[in-house]
């Protein structure tokens, strides 16, 4: 099967309902889209006619961190029997998703990513001893009494090592882009903006450095990079003089934030611009493209990445997530003030500082013992198996205390015994951009266990009913997949067994939805026809 190769244009970010359509339709055999051993070249196992590879390593034996690529022995694996995918830790879609459901509304399907529904939430993976990844492979049978050739979910973890409890990280250079148009008049816009870098002002250190930009029809600098040190009170009244007013230029800010950034760039420093935004651009340059092209020198020499933190709740979400991309950084969602306070106290003062740069992933199934495999989500963050090892192809950026989980829905063969797929994170150093990567696998073993039972693992459940959730609402259906009011019941379950106050929202998401639909489907199912789902 030809692999098709998704790269994350703004066209896609754009494309609404067709991402639905894409979800059924792309990478597939015929129209069924799952891949399976069917369609490959007849030749010994695992091997097919243009042989692309993974890294073999010994079956539960991790690769070494510092190990490269090159110095590894390869598996020939079909490549029909690979996924390949850059990391996300972005979990926008999910906030905005909650936002709208507040306002009474549905979130529309265009916006709904189901990496980021699943990312929003802790998994409780090991973490490694130093700053690369662990990699965990489990799963569970989704439907009752499944057995050999049923279908299970396949999850793959991966985990960065936390910021260090004395707090040691590299000073931070961030140059904050303040969007002050006319739409960020609303509650929960710019107010809560200004909130949030009050807060963060009390949170930085006196060695960190801060610039503030605003822009609406035009930008302006309002304070040029400063140590923080005796100027809190600086940055504190400049934030409190931002007021909305006029047009939104997304161009004249991020490129003025850019400018800022380069001038006030300190070596050794993690540099970072920070967007906030209703990213709802009607004046300047409109195209994500058009715009990062003229940073892009920038980005490249000097090593500075995009935050991008989207409030309202009218929110330009493909805009923001198509620039954060190509600025090598990640997105978020605000929505109030508890949000704000997450983002800003919680995570940005300790994730300032990156584990590691263009971050991909590679997932290769074992056709001898899997029939037919689908990545939930990720449409636009798919990479050409080929690129795996292409270090010039962008990737993900992934800082302390990350996870990224990425689930499959995985069909097994009648009989199927033993090892069922290698999971492999490659990513390059921040500092010296060396390449290293480590590896994980799964036997049919570990993934045997019904996911519902009493004894199932509880996070692994989470993530299941999130990825269902987000399925459902931009119109897909997995296999096996609950209706919204049994996905109601089981999150209001998993609220109380783990205590975990995020697991409760997610219930509340859940049940908001099925009200506003009145959905009272059943579940879902797979088709008979081999092939991706892609």
């Amino acid at each position: 099967m030809e692999n098709r190769t998704y790269r994350r244009t703004l066209g896609v970010a754009l494309a609404g309902g067709m991402l639905g359509v894409a979800l059924l339709t792309g990478c597939g055999a015929g129209e069924s889209g799952y891949n399976s051993s069917e369609k490959r070249a007849d030749g010994p196992q695992g091997t097919s006619g243009g042989g692309q590879v993974v890294p073999a390593p010994a079956p539960g034996v991790e690769d070494d961190a510092s190990q490269k690529a090159e110095d590894r022995p390869e598996k020939p694996v079909a490549p029909d029997y690979l996924s390949t995918f850059a990391l996300d830790v972005d979990t926008a879609s999910y906030g905005y998703a909650r936002r709208k459901l507040d306002d009474g509304e549905l979130p529309g399907a265009q916006t709904v990513r189901p990496e980021e529904f699943v990312n929003s939430f802790r998994q409780g993976y090991r973490r490694p001893a130093g700053n690369g990844f662990s990699v965990t492979v489990d799963g569970a049978r989704t439907g009752e009494g499944s057995g050999a050739g049923g279908w299970s979910l396949v999850r793959v973890g991966l985990a960065t090592r936390v910021a260090d409890e004395d707090g040691e990280r590299p000073p931070a250079a961030l140059t904050f882009v303040v969007d002050i148009s006319g739409s960020m008049a609303g509650t929960g816009r710019l107010d809560l903006v200004k909130k949030s870098l009050s807060i963060l002002t009390d949170e930085l250190r006196d060695d960190d450095s801060v610039s503030l930009v605003t822009f609406s029809d035009k930008a302006k600098t309002l304070v040029p990079m400063t140590r923080l040190r005796d100027h809190r009170g600086k940055i504190r009244d400049a934030v409190d003089s931002m007021e909305p007013t006029d047009s939104t230029n997304v161009e004249a800010g991020v490129r003025r934030g850019y400018e800022e950034a380069v001038a006030g760039h300190r070596a050794g420093a993690s540099n970072r611009v920070v967007l906030l935004s209703d990213a709802l651009a009607n004046t300047g340059e409109t195209d994500a493209d058009a715009i990062l092209e003229r940073i892009d020198d920038a980005r490249r020499e000097y090593g500075i990445t995009l935050f991008g933190v989207g409030v309202g709740s009218d929110y330009g979400d493909a805009l923001m997530e198509r620039l954060t991309d190509r600025g090598d950084g990640h997105t978020t969602y605000i929505g109030d003030e508890t949000q704000a306070r997450k983002v800003f106290v919680d995570q940005l003062p300790a994730h300032i500082e990156l584990r590691a740069r263009d971050a991909k992933a590679q997932v290769a199934f074992d056709p001898k013992n899997v029939k037919q495999f689908k990545l939930i989500g990720y449409e636009n963050r798919k990479v050409a198996d080929d690129d795996f090892r292409n270090d010039s192809v962008d990737g993900g950026e992934v800082g302390p205390g990350h996870t990224v989980t990425a689930l499959y829905a995985v069909r097994l063969r009648d009989g199927a015994a033993g090892h069922v797929a290698t999971a492999t994170v490659r990513w390059l150093d921040p500092k010296t951009r060396a390449p290293h990567e480590r590896s994980g696998t799964v036997e049919t073993g570990a993934i045997d266990g019904s996911l519902w039972g009493d004894d199932g693992n509880k996070r692994l459940q989470v993530a299941a009913v999130a990825a269902y959730f987000a399925e459902d609402l931009r119109g897909g259906a997995l296999p096996d997949q609950p209706g919204l009011g049994e996905l109601s019941t089981r999150a209001e379950a998993l609220a109380a067994g783990t205590e975990d106050s995020s697991v409760r929202k997610l219930a509340t998401a859940i049940a908001q939805a099925d009200r506003l639909r009145g959905d009272d489907r059943g579940p879902g199912g797979g088709g008979e026809q081999e092939g991706e789902m892609g």
